[in-house]
């Protein structure tokens, strides 16, 4: 336990002065935007305003698995958002996405543009847009939706959750800790129960369920998320291992993983405009 003393609330909440975190520097209790800040726009009708974290990595893979089945209409343009800078409070960010949160797109296709912000729903979006990785059928589709929403109800435990307090709070906490492991580890449970069954998350077919879950719950077990699959017993979860192993061997997951990454690493692509780029880059 720590030897921090106990927080004793006060009436009415106001930021604190204290040691707020990592991402102190971003976070703050209202909304809107801090500053002017145009987007840019590149050639294609998809612009992509992003950054590689698992939310972000979800819409990436959606993309380049729409391009590798031939649906040349999803070409985008993938713009690096600096969190750290705050370029998600810019005016132009928060005219797409007034959550101020990555990704958000913006499809400029038709007569009128077209915002879609929450990853979730930038799936739902494409799926429907291009016909492809949602399934037609409507217990199909119930299914394949049910697990969508399953991904974005579910993860803020573990990633806000978990992922915090084991990765990035001031100083390690015991209860949150246990408690937030003790959720991320039957939400683990929950899928390798389910893939016991199945070869994809909703049934036979590889769908956006398996691209919204993969980045969070996959990654975790390959233990590229919070390095913590040691912590987890990740390994004890055979059947979810293999499934994050094959959607991992994708190419486009490869592909879609690379993107809105700022690295030293020449292998990932702070951003993206042309199937080209991956091929140049490394």
């Amino acid at each position: 336990m720590t030897d921090q003393p106990e927080y004793k609330p006060p009436r009415v909440w106001s930021p604190g002065k204290g040691d707020m975190g990592k991402w102190a520097g971003t976070n703050r209790p209202v909304a809107g935007p801090t500053h002017e800040q145009e987007l840019p726009r590149g050639k294609h009708p998809l612009q992509l305003y992003s950054l590689g974290t698992p939310n972000g990595v979800k819409v990436t893979v959606m993309l380049e698995e729409l391009l590798a089945a031939d649906h040349q209409g999803a070409e985008y343009d993938a713009w690096y958002i600096d969190i750290d800078k705050g370029d998600q409070f810019g005016s132009g960010f928060v005219e797409v996405n007034p959550n101020s949160k990555i990704p958000a797109l913006l499809d400029l296709g038709g007569a009128e543009p077209v915002r879609v912000f929450e990853s979730g729903a930038i799936l739902l979006y494409l799926a429907d847009k291009f016909g492809a990785f949602v399934p037609p059928e409507p217990g199909d589709r119930a299914e394949c939706l049910s697990w969508l929403f399953w991904q974005m109800g579910s993860t803020p435990y573990l990633g806000g959750g978990f992922g915090h307090f084991f990765r990035y709070a001031p100083y390690l906490m015991e209860y949150p800790i246990n408690r937030y492991a003790m959720e991320s580890k039957r939400q683990l449970d929950v899928l390798d129960r389910n893939l016991a069954e199945r070869p994809f998350v909703a049934g036979d077919e590889y769908t956006i369920a398996d691209i919204a879950i993969w980045p969070w719950y996959g990654r975790l077990t390959m233990n590229t998320v919070y390095e913590a699959a040691e912590f987890l017993d990740a390994a004890s979860y055979r059947n979810l291992n293999r499934w994050a192993r094959d959607i991992g061997e994708r190419p486009a997951v490869q592909r879609g993983r690379r993107v809105n990454r700022s690295s030293d690493n020449p292998w990932l692509l702070r951003e993206r405009h042309d199937a080209k780029d991956f091929e140049t880059a490394g």
